[in-house]
């Protein structure tokens, strides 16, 4: 496969080489094949994360009954998610910062992040992996506008030559 990502000139995008990104998306979307078939509930990682708040929270959108009865294993998936990002970062590619975006830039993305999923009702993996891939409408809208919009901001960031 490397050498058709040379052919293409795609090294600055996979400068690994393809395998371990086609590797990534077949072991998340066997993930979410699997939760989705054991439970019945689109693995969608805004949705477990709030989830997770039922056991600090007492306001009733976070004490939603499915949450309750199914927010153990919503907060293993949880930790999952974080621990094997950790994992891979300082085992298999040792180096915790591999970024040279400051902090206050990453929180403030991650916070307007967190306002998207709510805004649309789902995050991009709940409506990118799970939900283009049951041909859902509503995730095909929301994923079109998520690369419209990030699209549309990466350009107006580069224009205005903003650089990490």
């Amino acid at each position: 496969m490397e050498p058709i990502t040379a052919a293409l000139g795609l090294e600055l995008y996979f400068p690994r080489g393809v395998v371990p990104y086609l590797l990534g998306g077949l072991l998340v979307g066997l993930g979410a094949a699997i939760i989705y078939l054991t439970t019945g509930i689109i693995a969608g990682a805004s949705t477990f994360l709030e989830s997770t708040l039922s056991y600090v929270s007492d306001v009733p959108r976070f004490n939603r009954a499915s949450y309750v009865r199914s927010r153990d294993w919503r907060l293993v998936f949880t930790v999952g998610i974080v621990s094997g990002a950790a994992v891979y970062g300082l085992v298999l590619d040792p180096g915790v910062w591999t970024t040279d975006v400051q902090w206050w830039r990453l929180l403030g993305g991650g916070v307007l992040v967190g306002i998207g999923t709510r805004l649309g009702k789902g995050c991009t993996s709940g409506h990118g992996v799970c939900g283009v891939g049951s041909l859902s409408n509503t995730s095909l809208v929301n994923v079109a506008t998520f690369l419209a919009v990030a699209i549309g901001t990466a350009q107006l960031v580069a224009a205005l030559g903003v650089a990490p």
